[in-house]
């Protein structure tokens, strides 16, 4: 396993994170065991959950991810051997279930404190705002539409107080942001520096082969202010293993299960994507390895989120740390951004 450290800190993490957001769900209590079994013994000490976790998020399985990693941590006391991320909900529809006060302090509090419960522990090594809360371009929304009629109040001063009184009190280490924006990620680091407040050390982004929009405004502040990407969906819902174009996906693969989730599964994605797979093939490479070495190799990816249904998926992604794309692949991948770039947002 190779390792890096958290951003402005002297935590040591995996450069593979292990993904838990199936749990619960895709995956049993007994699977997850073994999945964190597994990535342990490789040398993955950098896990990430979250209180919306499993997904897709419903009330009867809320936070029901978090529960099974507690009580790994309870079976197999390997709670100091591995550091730990989750995250606080953002505001939503789809979180309704879950509270409706956004990140005022006392939603703050009360999810951290319950995430403590659940995940047996007292303390998160890197906690982070799993959204924004007010309304901006995420999740498959390519462009910024403003809307002048936004009831929403600039908080990035109560925030960081918030979280500066909870770390104080020893719950959490570390603080992160999600699914974020340019200006946000600045005012952060912006009313942190000037005010003495924690510092939001990571940011985690979408980043994949298919959507490397990251690599815009995003890549340069992380670049010059040391705030590392733990890319998701390096994998693009699997779409880059090339399973949905060879028709080797199972009725239990995670796009045959939840067909809302289209964000990698447009035309033009498609054929972005069997292009990234045909090039692995002809450098006898496996796709699903490149394209996580594609993202772990680059200067501002500081932990790459690995997910998998299977034992057999996981050590297949787990591999990829030991593969590095030279020049000449990396000159094709290049060929084929440029072509049909970033077909998914």
């Amino acid at each position: 396993m190779k390792y890096t450290r958290l951003p402005n800190t002297d935590i040591k993490v995996s450069k593979l994170c292990l993904g838990t957001m199936t749990w619960g769900r895709q995956n049993t209590q007994e699977e997850g065991f073994e999945q964190m079994d597994y990535a342990l013994d490789q040398g993955i000490n950098f896990f990430d959950t979250a209180e919306l976790y499993p997904v897709p998020a419903t009330e009867e399985r809320y936070a029901d991810t978090e529960r099974i990693i507690g009580n790994w941590f309870k079976k197999t006391g390997n709670r100091d051997k591995v550091v730990l991320a989750s995250k606080i909900a953002g505001p939503g529809d789809y979180t309704a279930h879950i509270r409706t006060n956004g990140f005022r302090p006392s939603a703050l509090k009360d999810a951290v404190d319950k995430s403590l419960e659940r995940l047996q522990t007292d303390y998160i090594d890197l906690y982070q705002l799993h959204w924004p809360e007010r309304q901006t371009n995420t999740f498959g929304i390519r462009d910024y539409d403003h809307d002048s009629e936004e009831v929403w109040q600039d908080n990035f001063h109560e925030i960081l107080y918030t979280f500066d009184r909870i770390i104080k009190e020893g719950k959490v280490r570390q603080i992160g942001i999600s699914n974020e924006k340019a200006w946000a990620t600045m005012r952060y680091l912006e009313e942190a520096k000037y005010h003495h407040l924690p510092r939001m050390i990571t940011i985690q982004n979408a980043y994949s082969l298919l959507n490397r929009t990251f690599e815009g405004d995003l890549a340069e502040i992380s670049m010059r202010e040391n705030i590392g990407l733990l890319a998701y969906s390096p994998m693009a819902f699997g779409v880059l293993s090339g399973k949905y174009i060879k028709g080797t996906d199972t009725e239990y693969s995670r796009l045959n299960l939840f067909s809302r989730y289209s964000r990698y599964s447009s035309a033009s994605c498609t054929e972005a994507a069997s292009k990234y797979v045909q090039l692995a093939e002809d450098h006898g490479l496996s796709a699903a390895q490149m394209a996580l070495a594609f993202v772990s190799q680059q200067p501002f990816v500081t932990s790459t989120i690995i997910g998998a249904t299977t034992m057999e998926q996981l050590k297949e992604n787990i591999e990829s740390i030991n593969l590095s794309l030279n020049k000449n692949i990396l000159s094709k991948i290049k060929e084929i951004h440029d072509l049909n770039p970033n077909p998914a947002t």
